[in-house]
């Protein structure tokens, strides 16, 4: 049987941290991984986290199963935390998955299991992951144009363009706040626009919100999503704790589905609970709970969300320092939109021989489309950083 497997194509990520960790020179720099780091290149665990776990081992009595949706006090502190209470409670269903990806992953499951006729629309570019997991569950997929790279903003009249091929009941998948790879988010004026489209055409939209709070803030960054739950009679969430709480390791997310009723909800959560028993049966428990810990303490909320506004306002200042870097070294105003981008990336427009180039000349590493990660910004070398993208263009 396995002699018939084909050889699988490598992720580009987990290749670029291959080639990175055997570059012996001292001063190479990580900046494709996309995974917060501090001022010392370090991926920190959260102060109001590390008092939760220390609680949490403490009181657990049991390490028994908990329930096929997960820790239902998490599904409802997260959905409080991403909606807000822009619909009813009762519209609202959630299971908690292994991360954002296994939300996306059971919610493009349930678009299975409800259209499989449906075409599900991401935006060029995505974040590679969604449209893997698009082909390997068997849904049809088609693009709308999202960014363009000649002003390095978002091409919003080509996706509107795009968008209004879209059949109703097709899914358009969202990214809520922090675009990856690109960083350039949909303004106030473009979600209502968006929303108008959807409703116009019969559209369902889905929004994968992994950053909340790494953008504008946590109320702000959900702001888009928000209105658009007010409006449209359904709409299907993937949330990740990964980055805004540092829990990486532990896979915690959240699939949330807004239905148009009760009954809707009710289909809904049983969709979700059969995918979760088919695909791994009962989530982690672990780092749900040390989340749902945190959000329900007014304490151990105030700590985490001070630590993850630091953790903002820190990508900001380095965002603006590589700008005001980078107009000094190419004496152009070239890459000034780093500074108005928000999230942990943006693209630098290099092109591919470009970042080769600074990878075995500078021991610069980034992702092949020149996507970096922000968080991993040297602060006291981006002149020199400056410089070797200046001697590459």
């Amino acid at each position: 049987m396995l002699e018939h497997l084909k050889p699988q194509p490598a992720d580009k990520i987990i290749e670029l941290i291959a080639l990175y960790a055997a570059d012996t020179r001292a001063d190479k720099l990580d900046l494709g991984v996309g995974v917060y780091k501090d001022e010392a290149g370090k991926t920190p665990i959260m102060g109001a986290i590390k008092a939760a776990e220390s609680r949490l081992l403490e009181a657990q009595a049991s390490k028994s199963y908990v329930g096929l949706l997960g820790d239902l006090n998490f599904v409802a502190a997260m959905r409080d935390m991403v909606l807000a209470d822009a619909v009813p409670a009762a519209r609202v269903v959630g299971a908690q998955t292994p991360g954002g990806t296994g939300a996306i992953r059971q919610l493009f499951e349930m678009i299975r299991m409800a259209s499989p006729d449906a075409t599900v629309w991401l935006s060029d570019p995505t974040w590679p992951n969604h449209p893997a997991i698009l082909k390997h569950v068997g849904l049809k997929g088609a693009s709308y144009r999202y960014f363009d790279s000649a002003t390095c903003a978002v091409d919003f009249a080509g996706m509107m363009e795009d968008l209004a091929h879209a059949k109703a009941g097709d899914i358009v998948l969202l990214h809520g706040c922090c675009h990856n790879p690109t960083g350039a988010n949909l303004d106030a004026a473009q979600w209502q626009a968006v929303g108008d489209l959807l409703l116009e055409r019969g559209l369902i939209p889905m929004i994968d919100i992994a950053y909340q709070g790494f953008g504008d803030g946590l109320d702000a960054d959900a702001a888009g999503l928000r209105g658009l739950a007010e409006r449209v009679p359904q709409m299907l969430i993937a949330a990740s704790c990964s980055k805004n709480f540092g829990v990486y390791r532990d896979r915690v997310g959240v699939a949330l589905a807004i239905a148009a009723d009760a009954d809707q909800a009710q289909l809904a959560k049983g969709a979700l609970t059969t995918l979760n028993r088919l695909n791994y049966s009962f989530p982690p428990d672990h780092g749900a709970v040390v989340v749902a810990t945190v959000l329900a303490d007014t304490a151990l909320r105030a700590s985490w969300q001070a630590e993850l506004e630091a953790m903002r306002l820190r990508m900001l200042d380095l965002r603006n320092a590589l700008a005001a870097a980078l107009r000094k070294a190419t004496n152009s105003d070239r890459f000034d939109f780093i500074a108005d981008h928000r999230g942990m990336f943006s693209r630098l427009g290099l092109s591919p021989e470009q970042v080769q180039k600074l990878r075995s000349e500078y021991g610069i590493y980034m992702v092949g489309d020149s996507r970096f990660n922000v968080a991993g910004l040297p602060a006291e070398r981006l002149d020199w950083l400056a410089g070797a993208i200046a001697k590459v263009l």
